[in-house]
């Protein structure tokens, strides 16, 4: 599944960059299927919650129409945004297309404006997932998507012997998209789980 959707230079020297740094950007079959939501809902604002050192925008944008679209990222690590901004650029994508806010997710996204946006893509601190998802659903059109990488968190989530507050944190957000009423959910097994809901209201 992963080497069904090969990886160009631009996309394999950022995931290169981000594991030299630390960072763990989404999978090729993961990004994969972002661009594809993306493209499917055709996104043309979209916040993304951890930049993945450009990995996750050069998918989500390679989505988005290329004229007016715009993607907000969010990261907490300054270098992160610098190795972003040169992913855009070898990818061909124009800074245009971008707005990089630096400072903690759950500190920025009370400043971004209620419905404005077609997608939501979170990345960052495990921990904060219930949090981003109720920044989300205040962000989010209807329509719109909020997705979330490691929605399997490597196999613990789905153990109930795995009891750690990161783990839980990530149950968490599954049981508060099962049970609102507004949200169609979906958990696509790529790479190490993606979780996705439509908000219907």
């Amino acid at each position: 599944m992963e080497d069904f959707h090969p990886e160009d230079e631009p996309l394999r020297e950022a995931r290169r960059r981000g594991e030299e740094v630390g960072a763990q950007p989404i999978g090729p079959a993961g990004g994969a299927a972002l661009r594809f939501l993306a493209t499917l809902i055709g996104a043309r604002t979209v916040v993304e919650i951890g930049s993945g050192c450009g990995v996750s925008g050069v998918y989500l944008m390679r989505g988005m129409p290329p004229q007016d679209a715009v993607l907000t990222s969010v990261d907490i690590e300054p270098e992160n945004q610098r190795l972003a901004k040169q992913a855009y650029r070898e990818a061909g994508l124009g800074s245009f297309r971008t707005r990089m806010i630096s400072g903690p997710a759950l500190e920025v996204l009370p400043r971004l404006t209620d419905g404005a946006y077609d997608m939501v893509f979170c990345d960052a601190v495990k921990q904060e997932y219930p949090e981003y998802l109720t920044a989300a659903l205040r962000l989010l059109r209807p329509g719109g998507v909020v997705a979330f990488d490691n929605a399997l968190w490597h196999h613990r989530v789905a153990d109930p012997a795995v009891r750690d507050p990161v783990t839980e944190a990530i149950r968490d957000v599954h049981r508060m998209i099962a049970d609102d009423e507004r949200l169609v959910p979906l958990l696509i097994p790529v790479g190490d789980g993606l979780l996705c809901a439509v908000k219907t209201g």
